[in-house]
């Protein structure tokens, strides 16, 4: 029996379900402006005027069943269920247009107690093969019995949002439906929105089975022992969970269930300005046949990327296969985590490298999400700004972060996991007098968390922020753990200190009401 979409509504004859990558990389190159094959053997692609996400334009449909649920604001902006439709029915009124169409029938989430059925419709070979390496791709047995998604995904990106519509405001929409379980994407050929979306889909299901959704990647030792690591871009959450001597689990989104954690995603999604062999040989060596490169400049004729040219985006991306990752655990499941990992690039240089953190300050570190980033130069200043990201991906949270909170506490005592803060940013200064702390001492630092040498430690205690900081660990200099001694100016880093107390106080303040008294005590204060 020929497979159809016609129950959509869509009448197109020709498509392309699970298809292999060969096929694939044939239509990319016959049909897609911008195609191409890299010297390694990965799928060259180019998405359009957008190359990131459009967090503006992601709207979630306000229905009775949900709306008290979601975390309305500046993050879920609402959609009423009439501009849904329309956006819907044009996004079938362009596939109609369409000689043939992509379908990827897949699974999010490695737990088959969790896992969701999701169906993928769209007008790009790339988009399917991003998908594919993007979800858990089912077995034949498993496509033969897929049945009915739990989740389809309209993406029709190639065409824009009429911008008169209801709510909208520019030519891209991605609209999320919860109720009917349908996702919408107009005027957007960024790959990374299907991906997110699913997440977000996730993000709003799991709590609702006790289940804790995270944005972070995890690994596992020979022991079995868990490490999950949560972090913004550019802390080394990717990096860092790249550990020879440890097994990986994912790379960026993952859930924590009463059995321990499984991995939702199938493949990675790795940044790629700067790639080099050197510095992350298991992403270098995963871009070959069958991963897709997205918006790198190469050379024309020998078809070597040069991954520091940002002409296109400084969001150059690779997708590929968990799989190609050589240490890779397989299934992407695994037990209870017994270390967090709070990952920071502090550029204020006040953070200590490492800190053991309390329930509580765990709790307040996850729904702060805090990371500074280096700000552009402008007549010769350099100052890092401060960025705040609640449960370390607010964008895609559809609860209040306590909820979220909420249950990492409860996880974490019932399986006596211990949190850690550390600090990948400056030492010897802030931004433009200090240095980055060099990646050998922060991989001492996280072989120090997992063989036990620093639960069993001396501890002092930091005054502003209360962090208890190791007085040794080793292989990394003594003093650098006490950041006022890596300063010559003593005075000038008690003044950014306190900015930066500051900082996390007044970005507190929208969290206090809906989270208990002994959370929002575990904060820093001004001394």
């Amino acid at each position: 029996m020929n497979f159809t979409l016609s129950n959509y509504g869509i009448e197109v004859t020709s498509i392309l379900r699970n298809a292999e990558t060969a096929l694939l990389y044939e239509s990319a190159l016959k049909l897609e402006k911008g195609s191409a094959i890299s010297s390694t053997g990965a799928l060259l692609v180019y998405s359009g005027k957008r190359t990131g996400r459009s967090p503006k334009d992601k709207r979630v449909v306000r229905q009775e069943n949900s709306e008290h649920n979601i975390d309305w604001g500046n993050v879920n902006l609402e959609m009423d269920e009439h501009t849904f439709m329309v956006n819907r029915e044009r996004a079938i009124d362009y596939f109609n247009t369409r000689e043939m169409l992509y379908v990827v029938d897949a699974f999010a989430g490695w737990d088959t107690n969790y896992r969701l059925k999701i169906r993928i419709i769209c007008t790009r070979a790339y988009h399917a093969l991003f998908m594919q390496n993007m979800l858990i791709m089912p077995t034949e047995a498993e496509l033969a019995h897929f049945g009915e998604p739990d989740y389809i995904v309209f993406n029709a990106g190639a065409f824009p949002a009429n911008s008169f519509t209801t709510t909208m405001t520019s030519k891209t929409s991605i609209g999320l439906s919860l109720e009917r379980q349908e996702m919408v994407i107009l005027g957007t050929e960024y790959a990374g929105e299907m991906k997110k979306g699913i997440f977000s889909v996730m993000n709003y299901l799991m709590p609702l089975k006790n289940v804790l959704p995270m944005h972070c990647s995890a690994n596992v030792g020979e022991a079995g022992d868990v490490t999950v690591l949560f972090g913004l871009s550019g802390t080394g959450k990717t990096t860092l969970s790249a550990d020879p001597a440890r097994k990986l689990i994912g790379d960026d989104e993952h859930c924590w269930h009463d059995k321990g954690v499984f991995n939702i995603e199938g493949g990675c999604y790795a940044k790629a300005i700067d790639l080099s062999e050197e510095q992350e040989p298991e992403i270098f060596r995963a871009i070959r046949y069958g991963t897709v490169l997205e918006n790198v400049v190469y050379d024309p004729i020998s078809r070597v990327v040069d991954y520091a040219d940002t002409r296109i985006t400084q969001n150059t991306r690779a997708s590929y296969p968990i799989h190609f990752i050589e240490n890779t655990q397989l299934p992407c499941v695994a037990g209870h985590p017994k270390h967090i990992i709070f990952l920071t690039c502090d550029a204020f240089g006040v953070l200590p490298p490492v800190s053991k953190l309390t329930a509580e300050q765990a709790s307040y570190h996850f729904i702060s999400g805090y990371t500074a980033k280096v700000a552009g130069t402008e007549m010769g200043v350099k100052e890092p700004s401060a960025t705040f990201s609640a449960c370390f991906g607010a964008a895609f949270m559809m609860w209040h972060p306590n909820k979220y909170a909420t249950l990492l506490a409860q996880k974490m005592k019932t399986h006596k996991t211990t949190a850690w803060l550390v600090n990948t940013g400056w030492t010897g200064g802030d931004y433009g007098v200090g240095t980055r702390i060099k990646l050998k001492y922060t991989r001492a630092i996280i072989d120090a968390i997992h063989d036990g040498s620093l639960e069993n430690a001396e501890y002092h205690r930091e005054e502003s922020f209360g962090l208890a900081v190791p007085n040794r660990c080793n292989n990394v200099p003594s003093d650098m753990l006490i950041p006022e001694a890596t300063w010559e100016d003593k005075e000038k880093f008690r003044s950014v200190k306190s900015k930066l107390v500051q900082l996390f106080i007044d970005n507190f303040n929208q969290f206090e009401e809906k989270v208990s008294p002994e959370i929002a005590e575990a904060g820093p204060k001004i001394v």
